[in-house]
């Protein structure tokens, strides 16, 4: 179960390489429109993409899912999709309907017209099954070794071709079970978009709600690439730019949320914050509001709250979906290749329908927005940004120059022998670990960190904003440039308020020394906030069962000889305690 659910969570992230096409295309295309620029090759350009967004969704997911996003699995999509579609193509048979009366060259355009359109239908599921398909074929072949005689078709070159016999049988499913598909899609739009206000408000809801997950690319690609039809054109978002007058009700209800809620819900937090903490957290809400409002990238405003004040993302989660049924019944249509911002709303204007009805909207949902948030964190003394008891990581200026961001992260993230694979979408990190229990999380905050995601014991996603990728780059280089010993050492100081509570007793010293194999395998120990960093002569000795069952939080091999103990508390005690002991020999 936890297996399937890890593929889900990867083609989620797979979906964001190809949707971040989408606004150069929506770009040109608006660009050339006679309304703007009136350039016909610029709108033609921004088209030609929108046209092949089948190919180009097999070959983003391809690469997003490949070891290493390699581009032999891009190429592996391509074959796949083309293989499928043109296959498809052939065999599509022709209602008798379609060219009833038609003979010769007449009956031979329309038998091809119907073909193209039906196959142009299904272009983006069969772009996304090719890439998975390519891979998960590259996953498994790329290091393939076959005979001597066939060793040229061994490796990446081999995933090309098995993607292309796979391609075949997506052509026999698409090409015979047309007929089927072709109800079933349309019975699919026909549902939702009969379900009107409750089906908008149901998809607004579970859109939030499925960004804890990282799940709700997937239902977004359902909406704004797959309901209904306009002409050939598939999908809200498609038959939006294709000029559907009725297309947009599945986008125009974040405009209200990402450009005025969120941003005032940030208000309400800096203004519902200790007054010692707000000129800490202020420039960083700022800046977090900022970005919501011009580009609609609202993730690291939600992780700021969706786990420590749980009942405000429900609030804000019900919100957005009664903002999809508010613009739907003020007849407002509005539409974004990228996502909710001002930038979307400025350039997609002229295309959209009462557009200038988001600013009343918009103004009272700042208004809804900021006095829920500001009750609901003072009536239930919700600990949001400013307001927390827990101490507050700062990595040191000092620390970052001489190890940088990417170091940082890695001994964040348990050391490089805990880092398995480094992936990232628009606003997370997506890692493969040896055991999630190893990260520091407090270092992580320190580093820039919203929030992160457990989805099981060796994924975890780190939300960080639009700098996601970059940070992925850097941890990558960290990893590639790490001494032979592969930990990276990062200072983190530690503001530390004061305790509330007495602080937890320290575990049996001797009883840890001889979980770490006595004192004379000891070689060093040192301090680092909540762990312990520890050189042992022999990495066998350590019992980590032991050592957990003492009460720490997890352990971690960042290399030979070298350990990290998750104490889950200050580090220092015991330090200073298993040092006296081992003096004392």
């Amino acid at each position: 179960m936890r297996d399937r659910f890890a593929l889900i969570q990867q083609l989620g992230r797979a979906l964001m390489l190809p949707i971040a096409v989408l606004p150069v295309a929506g770009l040109l295309l608006r660009l050339g429109q006679p309304d703007l620029l009136g350039i016909p090759f610029i709108a033609a350009a921004g088209e030609a993409i929108f046209t092949n967004l089948g190919l180009v969704f097999a070959i983003g997911v391809a690469v997003g899912l490949a070891r290493e996003n390699n581009g032999a699995a891009g190429l592996a999509g391509v074959v796949g999709f083309l293989v499928a579609t043109q296959g498809a193509q052939a065999l599509v048979r022709v209602p008798p309907e379609v060219v009833a009366g038609l003979t010769g060259t007449a009956l031979d355009a329309a038998a091809t017209s119907y073909k193209i359109k039906a196959v142009a239908k299904i272009g983006v599921p069969a772009g996304i099954l090719s890439g998975l398909l390519a891979g998960g074929l590259y996953n498994r072949y790329s290091e393939l070794k076959l005979p001597e005689f066939l060793s040229f078709f061994g490796g990446r070159r081999f995933v090309p071709i098995a993607t292309g016999f796979a391609g075949l049988g997506l052509a026999l499913i698409f090409g015979f079970g047309w007929p089927v598909l072709e109800a079933g899609l349309d019975g699919l739009s026909r549902a939702v978009l009969s379900a009107g206000d409750v089906g908008l408000f149901l998809y607004g809801l579970l859109n939030r709600v499925l960004i804890i997950t990282g799940l709700h690319h997937i239902l977004n690609n359902v909406a704004w690439f797959i309901l209904g039809d306009y002409h050939g054109a598939t999908g809200d978002l498609k038959r939006f730019f294709a000029g559907d007058p009725t297309a947009g009700g599945f986008m125009a209800g974040y405009f209200p949320v990402m450009m005025f809620g969120l941003p005032a819900a940030c208000l309400a937090m800096y203004r519902a914050a200790k007054p010692e903490r707000r000129a800490a957290i202020g420039g960083m809400l700022l800046s977090m509001a900022l970005t919501a409002f011009l580009t609609g990238v609202t993730e690291p405003i939600e992780f700021t709250f969706m786990f420590v004040a749980p009942p405000l993302y429900a609030l804000h989660a019900v919100l957005t979906g009664l903002a999809m049924v508010v613009m739907d019944v003020l007849g407002v249509k509005l539409g974004f290749t990228f996502s909710a911002g001002l930038v979307d709303y400025i350039v997609n204007f002229g295309k959209a329908t009462r557009p200038l009805l988001l600013l009343p909207v918009g103004a009272a949902y700042f208004a809804v927005y900021y006095a829920a948030f500001a009750f609901v964190i003072r009536r239930f003394n919700l600990k949001t940004l400013g307001r927390e008891d827990a101490p507050v990581a700062v990595v040191s200026t000092q620390a970052l120059a001489e190890q940088g961001r990417g170091g940082g992260f890695v001994v964040a993230l348990g050391g490089a022998g805990n880092i398995r694979t480094v992936d990232a979408c628009t606003t997370r990190l997506r890692l493969v670990l040896a055991d999630n229990r190893a990260v520091d999380e407090t270092a992580l905050t320190a580093l820039g960190s919203r929030g992160v995601v457990r989805p099981n014991a060796t994924a975890l996603q780190v939300v960080l904003g639009p700098v996601a990728d970059q940070v992925a780059g850097e941890i990558r280089k960290a990893l590639t440039h790490l001494p032979a010993g592969g930990a990276v050492a990062v200072a983190v100081a530690v503001e530390e308020p004061a305790p509330a509570t007495a602080p937890a007793p320290l575990p049996d010293v001797a009883t840890v020394l001889a979980a770490l194999g006595g004192t004379g395998n000891v070689q060093t120990v040192e301090a680092r906030a909540t762990r312990l960093l520890l050189g042992v002569a022999d990495a066998a000795g350590v019992d980590e069962g032991r050592l957990l069952s003492l009460g720490l939080r997890g352990v971690a091999r960042v290399g030979s000889g070298r350990l990290h103990l998750l104490l889950g508390g200050p580090a220092a005690p015991l330090a200073d305690a298993l040092t006296h002991a081992m003096a004392r020999g």
